[in-house]
């Protein structure tokens, strides 16, 4: 053995057990423990078992590694905004408003979608995103914004609670996610997600389109896999519209008359009837007293 590998001296295995007054070094402390119940010792360990297998099985949250940031303009509803969110769990880090920014920059106002070539410069400056309202984007001073690498998104639908299922109303904590995942940074993406409630949704609602982007090698092709999604979709569409087309009745079935609350037939077979032989009674009654003035006259001429 080493100079530092020496064997654990008494005092330290008096330690190991939880170091109470009762189980010191010395003979008093060997007499104690003799007469201590096994299944206290048996239970304080079996107890540190469990301990250690939740620990284990509990997987350790993934620590993003790269810098994230963004430039908040303070048009959304705190209560609901995703940036703010992730600002109070210590995820991201708010920009002031002319400061520069080395990484990639998720923003409107981009010329280039980004694509897994940019993961370099995600590694080396991060990532950040412009956290402002779609309705409000005029009011957005962009020429504040400092990045010499400002990206574009390619086709997603949102999954947030305010536009779900709309294509490309991605909120704050949805762009950064899907940068990270066309960047290949997986983990990064599911460790900002993780802090919303319908966070997952965001990956099974979009996987096959980000699984076609990651494929991809350049801004240019991610361009192109978005024109093939995109067409796909409005062929889908056309076939879908010329289904409907000639089955014009079968997507209104819902629409059908409650049969609970259509007069059964009888009872309208028994109405006309009933209207039948009151217009007889009532020519038989006619003709009855056409009769009797007849007789009348004759009788008293």
């Amino acid at each position: 053995m080493g100079k530092n590998s020496k064997k654990p001296s008494s005092s330290a295995r008096g330690k190991r057990g939880g170091g109470s007054s009762g189980r010191g070094r010395g003979q008093g402390a060997r007499i104690h423990s003799d007469a201590r119940p096994d299944s206290a010792v048996d239970g304080a360990a079996e107890n540190d078992n469990d301990n250690s297998e939740t620990e284990d099985s509990q997987p350790a949250q993934v620590k993003i590694a790269v810098p994230v940031a963004m430039w908040d303009f303070d048009h959304c509803d705190p209560r609901r905004c995703s940036g703010k969110k992730l600002s109070r769990l210590g995820l991201i880090k708010e920009l002031k408003v002319g400061s520069r920014f080395r990484g990639v920059v998720v923003s409107p106002k981009g010329t280039q979608v980004i694509s897994p070539a940019d993961r370099d410069i995600i590694s080396a400056g991060g990532l950040a995103v412009v956290e402002c309202s779609w309705a409000r984007l005029d009011d957005v001073p962009f020429n504040k914004i400092a990045s010499p690498h400002e990206r574009l998104l390619p086709y997603l639908l949102a999954t947030n609670p305010t536009n779900y299922g709309k294509p490309w109303r991605l909120n704050c904590v949805e762009a950064l996610a899907a940068a990270f995942y066309i960047a290949g940074f997986d983990a990064y993406a599911e460790r900002l997600l993780s802090g919303f409630g319908w966070g997952g949704a965001f990956w099974q609602v979009n996987r096959t389109f980000l699984e076609k982007y990651q494929t991809c090698t350049s801004s240019e092709d991610v361009e192109r896999m978005q024109q093939q999604i995109m067409d796909e979709l409005e062929r889908n569409w056309e076939e879908s519209r010329r289904e409907k087309e000639r089955a014009p009745g079968e997507e209104d079935d819902l629409l059908v008359p409650n049969p609970n609350h259509r007069p059964p037939e009888s009872d309208s077979e028994e109405d006309d009837d009933d209207s039948e032989e009151d217009e007889v009674s009532d020519e038989v009654e006619d003709g009855i007293s056409g009769r009797l003035d007849s007789l009348t006259v004759h009788s008293s001429s």
